[in-house]
């Protein structure tokens, strides 16, 4: 195992995956097999199942497992996640953690014919930006829990990329933290890890989901 994967923290993770639920409006995750488990219910996922690292508890579930649209996620490596699956299994994609920057970024002015909107209610926070005909042309989440302020689910449509707006989609969730010592802390993308790296993020872990396709 990695040096990078033994200093995974399953308490940040936990508090990752508590306020990214509550983003979400899912159910709180139970521990189940080591790792934690979300009822997600939704039309393509069932649930899924979270594991800060690597674990004999997540062989023991993927051996149990035999339906699809349940989905084990991994701090860690894809070779890491495919050495403890069944054949049936596959490696669906693999994201990375990150941790904010101590001083978050501050966005500047947004282009002409833009105009940003932010709605706080309790603890959650979503921010869009919509162009001069009221359509949506980047939208992002956050909700801040315990010691972590989570940012989920930011993007910027393709007709409106390389302008800015994901910055300033940044910047506006992250004036909601009620706190400068919250660490923030997201699941990026190959493509949004671009823009979170240029902001003064960090790679945490590598995050790894498999699941079972539908025709197995």
């Amino acid at each position: 195992m990695s040096d990078l994967l033994r200093a995974v923290d399953p308490i940040l993770v936990e508090g990752w995956l508590r306020a990214r639920s509550l983003a979400r409006g899912l159910p709180q995750p139970v521990l189940d097999h080591g790792g934690l488990r979300v009822d997600t219910h939704c039309p393509t996922e069932l649930r899924r199942y979270v594991f800060a690292r690597p674990l004999q508890g997540l062989r023991e579930l993927a051996l149990s497992i035999s339906e699809p649209d349940v989905f084990i996620k991994l701090c860690g490596t894809e070779e890491e996640m495919r050495a403890l699956l069944p054949d049936r299994w596959r490696i669906r994609s693999t994201s990375c953690m990150m941790i904010g920057p101590a001083h978050p970024d501050r966005s500047g002015p947004l282009p002409l014919g833009y105009q940003l909107q932010v709605d706080t209610a309790g603890a959650t926070t979503a921010a869009r930006i919509v162009d001069e005909m009221g359509r949506t042309a980047a939208r992002g989440f956050a909700a801040e829990l315990g010691d972590v302020f989570v940012y989920d689910r930011i993007f910027t449509e393709r007709d409106h990329r390389r302008k800015g707006l994901g910055r300033t989609i940044m910047a506006a969730l992250s004036s909601a933290r009620t706190s400068a010592r919250l660490t923030d802390i997201l699941v990026a993308t190959a493509d949004g890890r671009a823009l979170y790296t240029a902001l003064g993020w960090r790679v945490y872990s590598p995050y790894s989901s498999a699941d079972i396709p539908s025709d197995a």
